[in-house]
């Protein structure tokens, strides 16, 4: 855990106090997605006001489970003074985001990476806009690999007069039903400020059994007729019986040798257990990716269902509630576009968490009172 203090900001800064969260803090979502940060801010009582981001495939999802304004717009055209604009005469302006991870996953091969060097400066643009704007509050998310790369000291730099706190999070310890490890940090102007623990939010962990066992069940290439996000993608001949044989938290090594994909019988594929795996029941799920609706992409083979998870399943294990629309009445599904939404997507419950924390901040600053949270 970091933590980073300023001495011209160790006192409260002046700001009106206000009784109701809607009113006093005011939130931008950069990199909004498909809206998981701004859903689980709004669960903890923060006003989203806004979520920006290039994609259109967004906007559905986005504005229609959420009471926010989406605008398509690339984070690079967009300015300072039009986030100032957007937050009018907020009493607390917060900045919130996570920049598209892919050139720091570890998913990211490096040929992938050079393809992909115009994505290296987003988190750059996430510090310029908190120069330009200057928010009371900021939270960003993203993989832990960022710790380790110049952008994100020369962010931390771009913070000097803020209050700093960041950690890897285990994602698990805050009951989400996956193995996802995130940077979360939290900054504020108004003083000392940190996420919340499992404890103080009283977190329990999820299995994949509590998460998603009470779905109907489903074949390969199968929709739900209910719920048109609980479709699975469809299996091959060969991935058929790949899946048949097996077993939940085992790898393609415990097939015949028959079943094993040419690639895997080199040496160098050797290093490749977490591909055609089933999850377990009583086990959290791997880390939900983009590609989270493929059998052969990861271990997202059903527990005991013959197929990969569906994209409800997926969306479930990423703290989706069951109720957040993905689809608009008749469209059709595009498994790589909902793969992406889903997979890339800040779990819920853990924007939950995040805002659950700068309530509590604002709290112990005397700018809301405990009847608010």
């Amino acid at each position: 855990m970091k933590r980073i203090s300023t001495s011209n900001t160790s006192c409260k800064q002046s700001l009106p106090v206000i009784n109701d969260n809607n009113e006093i803090i005011s939130c931008i979502d950069l990199f909004c997605g498909a809206g998981g940060l701004t859903h689980g801010l709004r669960k903890a009582g923060i006003n989203v006001i806004a979520g920006i981001d290039l994609d259109p495939q967004c906007r559905f999802p986005y504005e229609t489970n959420n009471l926010s304004t989406f605008i398509e717009k690339d984070i690079h055209e967009v300015s300072g003074a039009e986030l100032i604009k957007l937050f009018e005469n907020a009493k607390v302006k917060m900045l919130a985001g996570c920049a598209p991870c892919q050139p720091f996953s570890t998913y990211s091969q490096p040929n992938r990476q050079s393809r992909n060097d115009n994505k290296w400066d987003l988190v750059s643009s996430f510090g310029r806009l908190v120069k330009e704007s200057k928010p009371d509050l900021i939270t960003m998310e993203n993989v832990p690999h960022l710790l380790r790369h110049e952008v994100f000291r020369e962010f931390l730099k771009t913070l000097k007069q803020y209050n700093v706190w960041y950690e890897v999070v285990k994602c698990q310890q805050y009951g989400v039903p996956q193995t996802r490890k995130r940077l979360v940090l939290i900054a504020s102007l108004l003083g000392e400020v940190k996420l919340l623990s499992p404890n103080e939010v009283e977190s329990r962990r999820t299995t994949v059994r509590q998460a998603i066992s009470d779905l109907p069940a489903i074949e390969a290439g199968q929709c739900d007729k209910n719920d048109p996000l609980h479709v699975a993608s469809s299996l091959s001949e060969m991935n058929l019986r790949r899946i048949r044989a097996s077993k939940p938290g085992g790898t393609w090594e415990d097939w015949d040798s028959s079943l094993v994909a040419s690639c895997h019988r080199k040496g160098s594929g050797q290093t490749y257990r977490s591909v055609y795996g089933r999850m377990e029941w009583d086990a959290p799920a791997p880390t939900i990716t983009t590609q989270c609706f493929g059998f052969g992409n990861g271990r997202f083979g059903h527990p005991e269902q013959d197929r990969a998870i569906s994209l409800r399943e997926a969306a479930i294990l990423q703290t989706f509630p069951t109720s957040y629309k993905f689809l608009d009445s008749g469209e059709r599904v595009k498994f790589n576009i909902l793969g992406r939404l889903i997979g890339n997507a800040v779990p819920v419950r853990l924007g939950e968490i995040v805002g659950r924390s700068i309530v509590a901040h604002l709290q112990e600053y005397g700018l809301l009172d405990e009847s608010t949270e």
